[in-house]
């Protein structure tokens, strides 16, 4: 085979390599995208934002309390559905997963860490999500790297790829201790 041979074959061999690597549809998510809260199914605007390593939740009125010898967090809910545009707004109760310092242009912020879970596409992801006020932000969700993980590719290029369609058979994703980034 000459040169010209191999170098189609290549071509070939290599356009065959990318497409079967290539992620489906199903797989790709935009950089906003409608989640749902669950196990309410509140619909709410969720950025993905590959700059953010852990996600974060519009929080209010965010206290911790020690029950049972176990710290906790008791926070309240403000999110509009955005199917219904009913709002939510029930206090709730977790345990603290973790604190996270965070630093930006107005200082030091110690915000508290919850395991919730959120519907992407046809899948529950059970993640760790910041609470902190997000009244001024345009999305009450926030999802980071963390999350984005488990989901498939970004294109941050469109937005709204996937609808959440999580019914009562919903695969869901645990959340793994061992599987967080630094």
């Amino acid at each position: 085979m000459g040169f010209v041979g191999k170098t189609l074959l290549g071509g070939v061999l290599a356009g065959t390599l990318v497409s079967s690597v290539m992620a489906s549809d199903d797989d790709v998510f935009g950089w906003v995208e409608n989640a749902t809260i669950e196990p309410w199914g509140i619909m709410v605007k969720a950025k993905l934002d590959s700059g953010a390593l852990t996600s974060s939740l519009d929080a209010r009125d965010i206290e911790t309390f020690e029950k049972d010898g176990e710290d906790w967090v008791r926070f309240r809910l403000k999110l509009e559905d955005q199917e219904s545009g009913e709002e939510f707004s029930d206090r709730l109760e977790r345990p603290l997963y973790r604190e996270q310092t965070v630093r930006g242009a107005g200082g030091r912020d110690e915000r508290p860490v919850v395991l919730m879970e959120v519907c992407m596409g046809d899948t529950i992801y059970e993640e760790q999500f910041s609470l902190r006020d997000r009244e001024e932000m345009l999305y009450p969700l926030l999802l980071g790297r963390r999350t984005i993980s488990h989901l498939g590719l970004l294109d941050v290029r469109n937005t709204f790829l996937q609808e959440p369609q999580c019914g009562d058979d919903a695969k869901v994703v645990h959340h793994d201790p061992e599987d967080d980034q630094s």
